[in-house]
């Protein structure tokens, strides 16, 4: 019989040829609990109200500012946008008892547009007997009436198809 050779492999290579096996470690599994369901309760939700379309323009939020501080009555806005070939976007009018009362009002008006907006009126009208002032600011126009004036004019007649916004 014919002997076999064999090849001895030296200990050295071999234990570095073989990785010690790491000890798995066993984890703790801890049960976590889920958040219990609430259930629904049947609370009246108050809804909030629309957003005003008034507060998107910033020009028409201050005129409506500038006519509040001196106690406007009557605030109207008439919204223009939709009707086709009008110059302009908003009618506000408003009313006042006096016609000193109206000189303030439109003075106002115009000192907290160009405070908060930084915009003067382009054109102006009826500072002379302040029984009806214009303010024209292109897209926008401020009528402030005596309330004998507004309710002989009636405004809000003329323009019967435009979007209402009483304040």
């Amino acid at each position: 019989m014919a002997k076999k050779a064999v090849k001895k492999t030296s200990s050295k290579k071999a234990s570095a040829k073989k990785v010690p096996a790491k000890k798995a470690v066993a984890k703790k599994t801890v049960a976590k609990k889920a958040p219990a369901k609430k259930k629904p309760t049947k609370k009246t939700v108050a809804k909030k109200p629309a957003a005003k379309p008034l507060a998107k323009n910033p020009l028409l939020t201050s005129i409506i500012n500038g006519l509040e501080e001196k106690k406007a009555k009557n605030i109207t806005v008439l919204n223009l946008t939709k009707i086709a070939n009008c110059s302009f976007d908003y009618f506000v009018i408003a009313d006042a008892e006096s016609n000193t009362h109206v000189d303030s009002i439109a003075n106002s008006v115009e000192e907290v547009v160009r405070k908060q907006i930084g915009e003067k009126p382009y054109h102006t009208e009826g500072w002379e007997n302040s029984e009806w002032i214009l303010l024209d600011y292109v897209n926008i126009i401020v009528h402030v009436f005596q309330q004998q004036t507004r309710s002989f004019y009636h405004l809000e007649d003329l323009w019967a198809d435009a979007e209402i916004t009483r304040l």
